[in-house]
């Protein structure tokens, strides 16, 4: 594992220098991100090895809310992962990288009748969320006979980790059948009963905050209860278990901590019955499998001091690091300083902001942090930024999206830059924010 943490470093450092050398970070487009393509597949490696087990059939999806990039879902792909999508565009974005539907998964609370339709037509996995789903999915089946893989979601309401909005078992989370209901577990049972052809059994406790061993107990709440579904059944009905994803990501190191083999061998220590060979597997990670590969660099424009603390004003910011801005403590973010060249700053550390270009006063990415002193010109790089930072782009001050880049490194430093999203051009700004229209006229 030190020699990977380091290996990924030593690549991180030659495409810095790289992407300002050549002009793909600084006075031009002062802001960019960056995704390590060995990095990715390394990760997908790492799942696919931590649950490889023989006569078990195992799909891993990758969430594409965490990157939604085409050129990225199609690395996914060839690296033998699917998708799990909770929209339709999300979903043509799978499509577009090429994912077969067997290896896409619907999850959304919210799907409508014409995204069922069309789900359910192409052959792709829907996990039902609620009641009035699963009766629209009746109707559209008996419309249109389907062979598509259907399950249902539940809730286990085993509680929440430390970051309530990322806990989706809690008591009264919005996701899915809450099993601890009154009468819950019964109407479940009958709904399984009524219908033969539905034959997989959701799950996701959360995801950042959550502990591997509270998402154990999710996942064995769901496997009790295919197993009690079966055993009403006298056959093997539930021959799947969607055990969702959310391993949380160590922001404070390179490390991948807690790794995919942490989580595997936790699972097959206290539900070994899921690895029997009776049910097949789906998992849905996303941050994990990308936070460590992506950084965010930008440029400083300025350098200045207001209360006796320094503050570097950057050009990244709550545009691309919104939640790390808006909820710092949940949302740390390791910064290294670079000089005008993309190298490691060396020198004294100094207690210094590091500031966004956003308008208003809380557009801070680093607060009191120790970092050689950065002037202008310099450069930062915020670290474990490879999921949702480029998918959750804040359009605060109408700054645009930022340019982002695949890099592989050669053995001897030598660094390949592939596009994965251009820079948002002003004129596609002005047509998003409706400046083909005319003029509201007066009331």
């Amino acid at each position: 594992m030190a020699d990977m943490t380091d290996e990924l470093g030593i690549r991180r450092g030659h495409a810095l220098r790289a992407a300002v050398e050549r002009g793909l970070a600084g006075e031009a487009e002062p802001v960019v991100g960056l995704l390590d393509v060995a990095g990715i597949a390394a990760s997908a490696t790492a799942l696919r090895d931590a649950f490889a087990t023989p006569g078990v059939s195992i799909t891993h999806t990758f969430a594409v809310k965490a990157a939604s990039l085409v050129p990225v879902l199609g690395l996914l792909n060839a690296c033998g992962l699917g998708a799990e999508v909770a929209s339709p565009g999300e979903l043509a974005l799978a499509r577009a990288a090429g994912i077969p539907a067997e290896r896409i998964v619907l999850d959304s609370p919210a799907k409508t009748v014409a995204e069922l339709r069309e789900a359910l037509a192409l052959g792709i996995a829907v996990n039902a969320d609620n009641p009035q789903e699963l009766a629209r999915i009746d109707a559209l089946r008996e419309a249109a006979p389907s062979t598509a893989p259907v399950g249902l979601r539940i809730n286990p309401q085993v509680g929440g980790g430390s970051i309530g909005a990322m806990s989706t078992a809690t008591a009264s989370s919005k996701f899915g059948v809450a099993l601890r209901d009154e009468g819950a577990l019964d109407w479940v049972l009958e709904a399984y009963a009524r219908r033969p052809w539905l034959n997989r059994l959701h799950t996701h406790t959360g995801s950042q905050g959550v502990p591997l061993a509270l998402m154990v107990e999710g996942v064995r709440a769901a496997y009790e209860l295919a197993e009690r579904i079966n055993a009403a059944a006298g056959r093997q009905q539930v021959d799947a278990l969607d055990i969702g994803g959310g391993l949380p990501v160590n922001f404070g190191s390179d490390e991948a901590m807690p790794s995919f083999a942490d989580y595997a061998d936790l699972l097959r220590s206290e539900i070994p019955g899921l690895f029997d060979g009776r049910y097949g597997i789906v998992t849905e990670f996303g941050r994990s499998l990308l936070a460590k590969s992506g950084t965010v660099l930008a440029r400083v424009e300025y350098a200045k001091s207001a209360g006796g603390r320094p503050i570097a004003v950057t050009h990244a910011g709550a545009q691309v690091a919104t939640r790390t801005v808006f909820v710092p403590e949940a949302w740390p973010i390791r910064v290294l300083a670079l000089d005008a060249k993309g190298v490691e700053k060396g020198g004294e550390p100094v207690v210094q902001d590091v500031a966004g270009p956003c308008c208003f006063a809380g557009d801070l990415v680093a607060k009191g942090r120790s970092l050689p002193l950065l002037e202008p010109g310099d450069h930062v790089a915020l670290l474990d930024t490879g999921a949702y930072y480029f998918s959750n782009h804040f359009a605060y001050n109408s700054l645009p999206r930022p340019a982002v880049y695949g890099y592989r490194v050669h053995p001897d430093g030598a660094v390949d830059f592939s596009p994965v999203r251009a820079a948002q051009t002003q004129e596609e700004l002005l047509a998003e924010s409706g400046a083909g229209f005319p003029p509201l006229g007066p009331a």
